[in-house]
């Protein structure tokens, strides 16, 4: 018998590759989606969306929409954010609204119609900075760095006795640094619906997702992913913009593993009530990856212009130990960089991207958000 599945935000990147997802494997799917015009430009249906999908114009923080959509749903994926560590840092209200008490509305309508699985999108930006080893061999989480020490163009992680240290796969259970309202939000997001999902005996499950990317980004959303902000400076021939020097490490995940990942999410039995890295596993330098982009887009002879700039809420390393996803979920990535982003190359050359980094680069610095 097909299943129905809640996907609140499911009309964007992630919930339509959720929903293609879904269909596939026998479930009916709603969404409950704003159409946000900095994600979706006009509003209205995405051309893209299965024409399966049940699609509900509405609002998460809107209890009225909320309760409409939860209607005879079995399963609810809670992906409505708004996202970016950048913006989150001067448009408070909305981030806080949006993410914080629209949680909340959503909880409280499950609280009186309890469904068979939760699963929540919290975030790999969490951590802070991610898990590192000393020169001893010895693991310790990374601190903060220390603003003088950015100004003066030093971007790594020490330990006390100033040696830097080496970054590793960080696990779930390292102690969260909440460097950004973004990172705070997310993070209430995640604890809300552990919280509240075990109070009322509704099995639910955290992903902690990190840099995700694949066709359908928003390429003319300056706060989506690295990958989208690259490729949208790089079609409008102008260089991606990477901050510090370019070798901070991240964690890239294919838009098809992560999908697989929610689903096996919903269907594993023994993953309710855990929190689970969804990632590839692998590390990869930011700078690196804007020389692939430029590659992969033939565009080769424009190279990145590295500011040497810090943003605040920016950290150094941070990549996934996903061996946890491995055993419970069955979770196994199976898309390479390489193959992921010759896929995205060939989606791009389709697309018209308007470039509004600059602009966005320009709010935080005028606000002091860079250093």
């Amino acid at each position: 018998m097909s299943r129905t599945v809640l996907i609140t935000g499911g009309a964007g990147f992630i919930g339509s590759h959720l929903a293609d997802e879904l269909i596939a494997h026998g479930y009916s799917v709603r969404i409950l989606d704003s159409l946000l015009d900095q994600v979706h430009g006009a509003a209205q249906r995405p051309s893209y969306l299965d024409p399966n999908v049940e699609l509900i114009r509405g609002d998460i923080c809107d209890p009225k929409a909320v309760r409409y959509v939860c209607h005879g749903v079995d399963i609810v994926y809670h992906l409505a954010a708004r996202v970016g560590v950048g913006q989150s840092m001067y448009d408070i209200v909305n981030y806080t609204a949006t993410n914080n008490l629209g949680t909340a509305v959503l909880l409280e309508e499950l609280m009186k119609r309890p469904v068979g699985r939760l699963v929540v999108a919290s975030s790999m930006s969490i951590y802070g900075e991610g898990l590192y080893r000393r020169p001893d061999g010895s693991l310790r989480a990374g601190r903060e760095r220390p603003l003088d020490q950015l100004k003066r163009g030093d971007w790594e992680v020490y330990d006390d006795d100033g040696q830097v240290l080496t970054p590793v796969p960080t696990p779930e259970t390292k102690t969260p640094v909440l460097a950004s309202v973004y990172a705070l939000s997310k993070y209430d997001q995640e604890r809300l619906c552990l919280m509240v999902g075990r109070a009322y005996q509704i099995p639910t499950v955290a992903l902690r997702f990190f840099n995700v990317y694949g066709p359908r980004q928003a390429l003319s959303n300056p706060y989506t992913g690295v990958l989208a902000i690259f490729a949208s400076r790089l079609l409008n021939d102008n260089p991606p913009i990477i901050y510090e020097d370019g070798q901070q490490q991240r964690d890239f995940v294919n838009i098809a593993d992560l999908v697989r990942a929610c689903r096996l999410a919903a269907e594993a039995p023994q993953a309710a009530g855990q929190v689970f890295n969804i990632g590839s596993g692998e590390a990869h330098t930011v700078a690196e990856i804007a020389g692939r982009m430029a590659r992969v887009l033939d565009k080769a002879h424009i190279q990145p212009q590295v500011v040497g700039k810090y943003r605040v809420g920016d950290i150094r390393h941070c990549f996934a130990d996903i061996s946890r996803a491995r055993q419970v979920l069955g979770y196994v990535p199976q898309v390479s960089l390489q193959t992921g982003m010759a896929e995205l190359a060939a989606w791009l050359r389709g697309q018209v991207a308007v470039d509004q980094v600059a602009q966005a680069n320009l709010e935080l610095e005028k606000r002091g958000l860079t250093v």
